[in-house]
């Protein structure tokens, strides 16, 4: 049993204790609401048909559908998740979570594709909201020598709630109609309610910073580590708060942070545009080869299943080896896979296959990975709106991206050709955290010592 010492010091006191059954359920929850997002995102995929079908919709009104919820992720991500750092991460998952679900369920009722597009708006709205304060939550009660770890595996619950949605839409729709997974995808997130209400505690920064009543602060630190139960009284402090004269998001454009923020929005807007491009246009480049449909659903989904196969290795890794340095030579070996796709495409299919698969392990597993370096580079006081507008941002090149690629095809290039054109951003990628991690560790970052002493603790 440990001796309760006379102060307590965030963050400290949790990157110095093992990791508690209590900050397990927390870390549990988030990857909850991460799977319940990833769920509601994808599931309109599998509806879509149905609804244009019962609809009588051409495909050309489908975009604006799935539009809609991405431009709620979008309000989100940029004006939404700035408010956790002035009401909490717990309100705003607790608020973000009815808001999803709420919207979803009303879906279930639409009765005209104005109204859906409406419903899936305010959806994706709540789904962007909720992500990045998970994602701050998670980081906040990780270690730090398992902080990327922890983010990468609640990220894999999105991913998860991918693979999710097309097995419960295939169950439930050819039964019980498209509505029918709407609902479900209401239902799970108020069933998740309660859990959320009673196990999941705020950002405990926040809480010491904004004054919060001492006996809630060490109820929280007691869960974490219940050996202080036994000793006398103690006090408790965390780390600073940014200036609070400025806005959340100027925070991340002081001077110490202005060159880490727009070399991540970077980083963000290549990943994504290259994930986009390859979910996007993988299905129609591998029909146009003469592929049969088996095919092209097993290649698309091992860009998927590459991802979270990526988890399990790049996580221990950023956190034992340094963030940097691994997500850096993840980008720089998916340079040589998406180039080698490209060549794969007149090789067996096996050799396509395996290419595709390792494209997906840097493409989608860097994508993971980005968002727990992102939870590395931002301190606790910003980090839902670091990761938030991060993401934001990140989504013009999921717009662009498959545009890009688009064009391409259309002035005659050949599909061989756009991927080794797509294998160029990803080395320009990897060479960008190389330098951030640099930079990082230069004596011109504030954070010098921080990034010091996680090297000698991974010594």
């Amino acid at each position: 049993m440990s001796i309760a010492p006379s102060r307590v010091t965030l963050p400290d006191f949790i990157d110095s204790r093992p990791v508690s059954r209590y900050q397990y359920i927390v870390i549990g929850l988030c990857g909850l609401v991460m799977f319940i997002d990833g769920f509601d995102t994808q599931s309109i995929s599998y509806m879509a048909p149905h609804i244009a079908e019962e609809w009588g919709l051409s495909k050309q009104v489908l975009g604006p559908i799935f539009s809609a919820a991405l431009a709620g992720l979008m309000v989100g991500y940029l004006a939404l998740s700035p408010l956790s750092e002035r009401f909490g991460h717990r309100r705003m998952i607790i608020v973000s979570t009815v808001l999803f679900a709420l919207g979803t369920l009303a879906a279930a009722w639409s009765q005209n594709v104005t109204e859906l597009m409406a419903l899936r708006f305010i959806t994706g709205m709540g789904l962007g909201a909720a992500a990045p304060s998970a994602i701050a939550l998670t980081g906040e009660y990780s270690p730090k020598r398992l902080r990327a770890t922890f983010v990468l595996a609640i990220y894999c619950g999105f991913s998860l709630g991918f693979v999710a949605a097309g097995l419960v839409s295939g169950w439930l729709i050819p039964i019980f109609g498209w509505r029918s997974v709407l609902v479900v995808g209401a239902v799970a997130p108020l069933l998740l309610l309660p859990a959320l209400l009673r196990f999941l505690p705020d950002s405990l920064t926040l809480m010491i910073n904004k004054g919060a009543e001492p006996k809630r602060v060490r109820s929280i630190l007691r869960r974490i580590d219940p050996g202080l139960a036994a000793g006398s009284d103690f006090t408790y402090e965390a780390e600073k708060q940014p200036d609070e004269q400025r806005t959340a998001l100027r925070n991340l454009f002081t001077r110490d942070r202005v060159l880490g923020t727009l070399l991540l929005w970077l980083v963000f807007v290549i990943n994504l545009g290259e994930f986009y491009a390859l979910q996007s246009w993988l299905p129609s480049i591998m029909t146009s080869l003469d592929y049969d449909m088996g095919t092209v659903v097993t290649a698309t989904t091992l860009t998927t299943v590459g991802g979270i196969a990526a988890a399990f290795v790049t996580g221990p890794c950023m956190d034992r080896l340094g963030a940097y340095l691994t997500l850096g030579t993840v980008y720089i070996v998916g340079f040589a896979f998406v180039a080698l796709t490209g060549l794969a495409l007149s090789a067996p299919l096996w050799v396509l296959l395996t290419a595709n698969f390792f494209a997906g392990v840097c493409i989608s597993g860097g994508q993971k990975s980005l968002i727990a370096l992102s939870a590395v580079f931002y301190p606790t006081s910003m980090r839902s709106t670091g990761v938030g507008w991060a993401l934001g941002v990140g989504r013009i090149g999921g717009i662009v991206g498959p545009i890009v690629v688009g064009a391409a095809l259309g002035m005659g290039w050949s599909a061989s050709a756009v991927f080794y054109a797509m294998s160029i951003p990803m080395l320009v990628a990897g060479v960008a955290v190389l330098l951030l991690g640099r930079w990082v560790r230069s004596d011109k970052h504030p954070d010098r010592a921080v990034a010091e002493s996680q090297s000698l603790a991974h010594k």
